[in-house]
């Protein structure tokens, strides 16, 4: 799953609990302008910011990372 669409969802949970930006901005400790960038689907948010948001949204973030076939990493 790309970033974008996980800030899509979290939006989406954000616009559903009636909670406004500036809020969410509060609530999670992340800048007022960085989440609105992050909205407007611009920026790259850090795990740690979707961590933040994803707590203050009652939102689990998991982080799966697959095998891409690569027999040895140090070949």
């Amino acid at each position: 799953m790309h970033s974008g669409d996980i800030i899509n969802i979290m939006k989406a949970r954000r616009e559903s609990l009636h909670v406004t930006q500036e809020t969410l901005s509060q609530l999670s400790g992340v800048a007022l302008r960085t989440l609105k960038q992050f909205e407007s689907g611009k920026g790259n948010p850090t795990l740690q910011t979707l961590q933040k948001l994803g707590d203050a949204l009652g939102l689990e973030v998991t982080l799966i990372i697959k095998s891409t076939g690569i027999n040895s990493i140090n070949s």
